[in-house]
């Protein structure tokens, strides 16, 4: 079972930035946990603070109890997993994942033991004499995985390991690096500024924004969830519309939005001026007025569409001027809707959320 992690007002200052705004979390032993957030939200500066590679202003950092912040990076017992790899060229990838081994004075036959014994968990020891400029980029992440759990830390830190990977090696990375976190039950910190990622890797997740954690929950939570606006937003793809509140009654609220009336489930604090986010799964396509009691009727015009696969995404023009994304599952291609075609959509009251207009947006 892993080590718990306990990160408590925790700030950090940059001259006139304030990177870290008082952060508190509570990561469990073995969990899986993702900082997630857009650049610059506080994310990898949080993460550099527990790998001891930056001093915080103020807080305090406690793993299994002990101290962190008040030891050296080296005395940590931490892994690392960069962006850019960082393995060293000039050495095997058996002498890569052996170095973390012998700075800790391990015994050469054990050296030995843990070090292939962590490369079959990768699936590299058959690579073990290979230098890095011969492994390709999903290889040589590979190795620094390896490298990282050889030493067995009782925290395991990766700051978007996957970015520099293609999108099909992504998902196979991410899978592999979930599966091998399991089988060692290390509780890991993860860093990435991809949503996807995020929602498929984690047990649960922060999202962070301006060095404030907006929100830690489930994956489908905090989708489904959402806190506040700038979480609705980042997390997934969403339509986000101003409007005005005109009524609220047995759980629903009406909004005017550019004179098209709009429903969303009612919430406490709201004032007069509404935010109202909704994904583009909660849109369909209608040939007439037909919905669900409580549901919304509108129209628009076909700006442009995106195939996606499983879905085909239509982005639609309100007669206002406001712009709506629409997902249509399972396209039937003999009844597109062209560019320009004025269509007939429904959106679910329930799918609506509403959140009170920061002031000054």
């Amino acid at each position: 079972m892993g080590t718990d992690l306990t990160i408590h007002e925790v700030r950090k200052r940059y001259a006139d930035v304030e990177a870290l705004a008082g952060v508190s979390l509570t990561i469990q032993g073995g969990e899986f946990f993702t900082l997630l957030g857009p650049s610059g939200c506080g994310k990898t500066t949080l993460l550099r603070c527990v790998a001891g590679f930056l001093r915080p202003d103020g807080g305090q950092i406690l793993c299994g109890g002990d101290r962190l912040d008040r030891l050296p990076a080296h005395k940590r017992d931490i892994g690392m997993v960069f962006q850019n790899y960082a393995i060293f060229p000039h050495l095997t990838v058996f002498e890569n994942v052996a170095y973390g081994l012998r700075a800790r004075r391990v015994e050469p036959t054990e050296i030995r033991r843990r070090a292939m014994d962590t490369l079959r968990l990768v699936q590299m020891d058959a690579l073990a004499d290979r230098r890095p400029d011969q492994l390709s980029g999903g290889q040589q992440q590979r190795v620094a995985l390896a490298r990282a759990m050889a030493i067995r830390p009782r925290l395991l830190l990766m700051d978007e390991p996957l970015s520099n990977l293609d999108a099909k090696l992504r998902v196979e990375m991410r899978t592999e690096i979930r599966r091998l976190q399991r089988e060692l039950g290390i509780t890991t910190v993860y860093v990435t500024h991809d949503q996807e990622e995020a929602l498929a890797i984690s047990e649960r997740l922060a999202v962070m924004n301006a060095g404030r954690v907006e929100q830690v929950g489930f994956p489908w939570d905090v989708y489904q969830a959402p806190h506040s606006a700038f979480v609705a937003q980042f997390i997934g793809t969403s339509n986000a519309l101003e409007g005005v509140l005109q009524q609220t009654a047995a759980g629903r609220s009406r909004l005017d939005i550019g004179g098209w009336t709009l429903w969303g489930r009612s919430r406490d604090g709201l004032a007069q001026r509404v935010l109202a986010v909704f994904r583009p799964e909660a849109v369909s396509l209608v040939e007439d007025n037909r919905g669900s009691p409580g549901d919304t009727i509108g129209e628009g015009v076909v700006v442009s569409r995106e195939f996606l696969g499983a879905i085909l995404r239509y982005r639609l023009r309100l007669d206002g001027g406001h712009l709506i994304h629409l997902d249509e599952h399972k396209p039937d291609a003999a009844r597109l809707r062209k560019e320009g075609m004025r269509v007939r959509f429904v959106v679910r009251s329930d799918d609506v959320m509403l959140f009170p207009v920061e002031e000054g947006s």
